[in-house]
């Protein structure tokens, strides 16, 4: 009997739910996949208000095929976290593809993963991905090589589907959108800064600018610590 394909999905303190159980939905129903949600020191992660329980810590994963590192304002913190980049160092190690979702790529960059490949970002962070030697990607999903990162929140479900093609080809892929009917139909055009009217990218990005200073200047440390 052939092993599970083993999935594992690092969480943190802070981290975004959407960025990873909406990637979850899709991975879970790949056949032959084992989705493993962890944490450094294992226990309970709140979410968005949502609590994430009976995780179990990542030393304990020996190791995995996929590595998948979602973002949120936690990401600031993850970075700075020696042990949880040691643990994503390790497991990224002998993955087969190491994958992130929104600044979860920042985290991977933090991990010294990044260097001189694409990748992709929620777009308020996208830039800090250079502080790390990565090539910020303004694409939803970005692939180079083993990696493939997706940008922000709600880019997870496309992320999820390209993983999956790139795992089982695309009709298995085709049949899992199909099964969660996921076919975005949204009442604006407003998902991204180039297309949303200009009042409202400028609320959005007076929210998000409020500490992006002190955010910065935290991935700066980050990437001098490498």
């Amino acid at each position: 009997m052939s092993q599970p394909l083993q999935i594992v999905i690092a969480l943190f303190p802070g981290v975004t739910h959407l960025d990873f159980t909406g990637p979850h939905q899709i991975l879970r129903r790949l056949p032959g996949a084992k989705v493993t949600v962890a944490s450094l020191h294992g226990g309970e992660i709140e979410a968005d208000g949502l609590i994430f329980a009976r995780l179990p810590k990542l030393s304990d994963v020996e190791a995995c095929d996929v590595l998948l590192v979602p973002g949120g304002f936690g990401a600031t913190g993850a970075m700075a976290n020696r042990d949880l980049i040691a643990e994503i160092r390790r497991l990224a190690d002998g993955a087969r593809y190491v994958t992130s979702v929104c600044t979860g790529s920042l985290v991977l960059g933090a991990a010294g993963l990044l260097k001189g490949k694409r990748a992709a970002c929620h777009w308020a962070w996208r830039d800090q991905l250079a502080l790390f030697g990565a090539i910020p990607d303004l694409s939803r999903v970005a692939r180079d090589g083993r990696y493939i990162t997706g940008g922000g929140v709600t880019a997870g479900i496309d992320f999820a589907l390209t993983v999956v093609a790139e795992l089982a080809g695309d009709e298995m892929a085709q049949s899992i959108q199909l099964a969660v009917e996921y076919a975005p139909d949204p009442p604006f055009n407003a998902g991204r800064p180039e297309t949303a009217p200009e009042a409202v990218l400028r609320r959005v990005s007076e929210i998000y600018g409020k500490g992006m200073e002190a955010r910065r200047a935290a991935a700066k440390r980050a990437a001098e610590a490498l």
